[in-house]
C-alpha cells in the first residue's frame, strides 16, 4: 500500500493546552484492557446520550442533565482515543483517520438530530447547523489530502469549547425556566431562545466557511496557476 504520511494537526483552541496535559494523564492511567476502539465506541454511547436526554424533554426538562453528561461521556471517548494510541505508540494513522471522521458524522448526526428532535430547537435549523458542520469537515478533510494540514480549530474554537458551550446552555435553560418559554416572532414562525442562538450559529460558522473556502482556494490557485494552452 502507498504510504500516507499523518498531515499537521492544527489546534489552537482555548482550552488545548490545558485539555492535552489532561487527556495525557488520563491516557497514561487507563488499564492496559483499555483500548483506542474501546475509547471510540464510549465516544459514540455519549453522543447517543446526548441526542437522546435532549429528545426526552418532551416530557421533562430535566433530562437536559442526561444531555449533559453525554456531552462529558462523548469528550472522554472522543478525545482520549487518539491520545491512548499516541502514549502507547500504537498509533494506526490510515485506520484511524477512517474510524475518526466516519464516527464524527454519526455523533454529530445523533446529537443535531436529537435537538432538533426536542421542543428546545427547530428541526430545520438543527439540520442546518449539521449540515455545515458537515461543509467543514470535509473541507478540512480536503485540506489535510492537499496540503497535509489538519485544522481542527476555527476562532479559537474546538470541539471542546462546543461541548462545553452546550453544556452551559442545557444548565441555563434549567436554572431559569422563563429561557424555556421565551418566544420571540420571526416571521410566522415563534422561535424558541435556543433557535435564536442556532441562528447566530448558522451566521457566524457560513462566514467561517465562506472565509476559509475563499483563502483556501486563492491559496491553492497560486500553487496551481492556470496554464496557457499550448500554442496551435
Amino acid at each position: 500500500m502507498e504510504q500516507i504520511n499523518q498531515s499537521n494537526r492544527i489546534q489552537t483552541s482555548l482550552l488545548n493546552s490545558a485539555e492535552k496535559r489532561l487527556l495525557v494523564w488520563l491516557a497514561e492511567r487507563q488499564p492496559r484492557w483499555v483500548t483506542s476502539d474501546m475509547l471510540t465506541v464510549v465516544g459514540v454511547v455519549g453522543a447517543f446520550l446526548t441526542g437522546l436526554g435532549f429528545y426526552l424533554t418532551h416530557y421533562n426538562l430535566n433530562w437536559l442533565w442526561l444531555s449533559s453528561a453525554g456531552l462529558v461521556v462523548n469528550w472522554y471517548g472522543d478525545s482520549l482515543d487518539g491520545t491512548l494510541a499516541r502514549v502507547r505508540n500504537c498509533q494506526r494513522p490510515v485506520y484511524g483517520y477512517y474510524l475518526d471522521h466516519t464516527v464524527d458524522c454519526i455523533n454529530e448526526a445523533f446529537m443535531f438530530v436529537g435537538a432538533g428532535l426536542s421542543p428546545l430547537v427547530n428541526l430545520n435549523l438543527a439540520l442546518a447547523v449539521f449540515i455545515l458542520y458537515l461543509f467543514m469537515t470535509i473541507n478540512v478533510s480536503i485540506n489535510a489530502h492537499l496540503k497535509s494540514e489538519f485544522r481542527l480549530t476555527y476562532a479559537k474554537l474546538g470541539p471542546t469549547e462546543f461541548r462545553l458551550l452546550i453544556i452551559i446552555a442545557n444548565t441555563l435553560l434549567l436554572a431559569l425556566p422563563a429561557l424555556t418559554s421565551y418566544r420571540m416572532t420571526l416571521g410566522s414562525h415563534q422561535a424558541t431562545a435556543l433557535d435564536i442562538v442556532a441562528l447566530a450559529i448558522i451566521a457566524i460558522l457560513t462566514i467561517i466557511y465562506i472565509v476559509t473556502v475563499l483563502s483556501d482556494a486563492s491559496k491553492y490557485a497560486r500553487i496551481d496557476p492556470p496554464k496557457n494552452p499550448p500554442a496551435k
